[in-house]
């Protein structure tokens, strides 16, 4: 795992999330630009998958491979689960589901990391 690249991935959801708390509290629904931020994201994390597996086959693999994949799966669906929701859903609460979401992927970056050293 690359901990930059998990850094990276995390300032960026918590960087979305914000931008989408500010809607959610001055009553507006998510905007293109914001789902483009999360294609971005997902981008950045389909090039983290990548790394994991060629990590993982070149040995250097995470403390429990079972919960570290889970994780890594959960990540790349949680972002487009909500946007699909949040294009839907031309209210206020689109905004909050792309905080829940973008706030989910942030934290899920943090358990990867602690699942990969093995805490």
């Amino acid at each position: 795992m690359w901990i930059p690249l998990l850094l990276l991935v995390g300032l960026l959801c918590l960087g979305l999330a914000a931008w989408a708390g500010w809607r959610a509290l001055t009553d507006r629904p998510v905007i293109l630009r914001q789902l483009l931020t999360g294609a971005v994201i997902e981008a950045v994390l389909v090039v983290q998958v990548a790394l994991g597996l060629a990590a993982t086959a070149a040995g250097d693999g995470p403390a429990d491979p079972v919960t570290y994949w889970g994780y890594l799966v959960t990540t790349l669906l949680v972002l487009p689960i909500a946007a699909v929701w949040a294009f839907t859903e031309r209210t206020r609460w689109s905004s909050v589901v792309l905080v829940v979401a973008s706030a989910t992927v942030a934290f899920l970056q943090y358990r990867l990391l602690q699942v990969w050293v093995g805490l």
